[in-house]
């Protein structure tokens, strides 16, 4: 009787340590301990976001409001500028999100191998990260100055004539932004690709080369595949940061000339400046939709994939 007993206590033992929360709730912390970040996070995020969303549907001043329905919105998308701000900030949010996975990952391939001075390389490389995106913005802008930027004047002194209008021509524009913005933001990617290859078990290179694997079968068959995490941190990431992107194109162009580099966050800023805050806000409430609408799914299926390998 007591060694059935004694069976039947142990089972039980063993079925409450494997159930899957038994652990968590023995050593989760207690509630008071998350209260800090909750009280932050609910009073500068979901508090604003909700106000955000009441706000769109009203005319609103600093110290009065009254609902005026979806007024807002169709008015904000019989902006003549619209469409074509849309079709920018994808442009946008695509370009530096695509060049950012391909050029981090063939510098963090780079910085991973046997360079010299490959520390300093590293910390070259991410600096530009931590500058202002406002002072790059004011920066490049005199750099590409059509007359008297340092860019132009190398243009003029190597292939001779007047170089092109960086931010000034409506053709080029906007794509001198994007590469303004992958030379910022570059650093960051190729830190998480670097995180994400020296993760990889060194056995696994060790192994390739025994097989005789050169450097393309090594990259396309272990290092591609297996720092896929990476490459899913990176594209979300990025393509957040394209989507929303505002202080670069303001600093720099102002989403000029004409409507030829604006987007959606210069366009809600423009209506800001003449005092339409209710429309503006509604624009915020776009924005909002349009990146929730092509990252959260882009990130189901990018997990997905991720579980998958």
């Amino acid at each position: 009787m007591s060694v059935g007993t004694d069976l039947r206590r142990a089972n039980s033992r063993v079925g409450r340590a494997s159930h899957p929360g038994a652990n968590f709730a023995k050593h989760a912390y207690p509630l008071w301990f998350y209260l800090p970040a909750g009280i932050i996070f609910l009073t500068l995020f979901i508090v604003p976001t909700v106000l955000s969303f009441y706000f769109a549907f009203t005319r609103w001043t600093l110290f009065d409001s009254w609902f005026i329905g979806f007024d807002n919105f169709v008015q904000f998308f019989r902006e003549p500028s619209l469409i074509g701000s849309l079709t920018h900030t994808l442009v946008y949010g695509v370009l530096t999100s695509g060049l950012k996975v391909v050029l981090g990952m063939l510098l963090a391939v780079a910085l991973t191998g046997p360079v010299i001075a490959r520390g300093y390389l590293r910390s070259v490389t991410f600096f530009p990260v931590l500058l202002s995106s406002v002072g790059v913005g004011i920066t490049f802008k005199v750099l590409l100055d059509p007359y008297h930027g340092v860019v132009n004047g190398v243009w003029s002194a190597v292939f001779g004539g007047d170089g092109p209008g960086w931010l000034t021509d409506p053709k080029l524009a906007l794509y001198s932004v994007i590469g303004i913005d992958v030379w910022k933001g570059l650093g960051l990617a190729t830190l998480i690709y670097i995180a994400g290859i020296m993760a990889i078990p060194a056995e696994y290179f060790e192994a390739a080369r025994v097989d005789g694997a050169g450097f393309w079968k090594i990259f396309r068959t272990i290092i591609l595949p297996l720092s896929f995490p990476a490459t899913s941190t990176v594209i979300v990431l990025s393509l957040i940061g394209g989507l929303r992107s505002f202080d670069l194109i303001w600093t720099t162009t102002s989403g000029g000339p004409g409507w030829a580099s604006d987007v959606i966050a210069s366009v809600i800023y423009k209506q800001y400046q003449a005092g339409f805050y209710g429309l503006s806000t509604a624009g915020n409430v776009v924005l909002f939709i349009v990146v929730t609408a092509i990252v959260y799914p882009l990130s189901r299926w990018l997990n997905k994939r991720e579980a998958e390998l």
